[in-house]
């Protein structure tokens, strides 16, 4: 495979989550179209890392995101659960009631 192919699969995933994230109204949704636009980004760093002469940075940075993206679905979780016991909906409409 050469790295036209990764970068489609890329492309693809992204694209998919920015759909997800667009036309989603529950919060589970909308997270899980940020995570799929950060494995796409993923799937890219690695592919560049691989037929470029970038060594390990592709590799290293594709861990960053995948960290941060751990930390990312805790806090949102938390958030989500937090919003639910507060109004009985994850409904992203509803959430221009938090204030603070």
């Amino acid at each position: 495979m050469d790295l036209s192919s990764y970068l489609l699969v890329g492309a693809v995933l992204f694209v998919a989550g920015v759909v997800c994230m667009a036309t989603k109204r529950n919060g589970i949704g909308v997270l899980m179209g940020v995570e799929l636009v950060l494995n796409g980004a993923n799937i890219n760093f690695v592919a560049f890392a691989n037929y470029t002469k970038l060594g390990l940075d592709g590799q290293v940075i594709s861990l960053f995101v995948i960290v941060m993206a751990a930390a990312e679905a805790a806090v949102a979780l938390a958030i989500a659960l937090s919003f639910y016991n507060n109004h009985l909906t994850i409904d992203v409409d509803q959430a221009n009631q938090l204030q603070g």
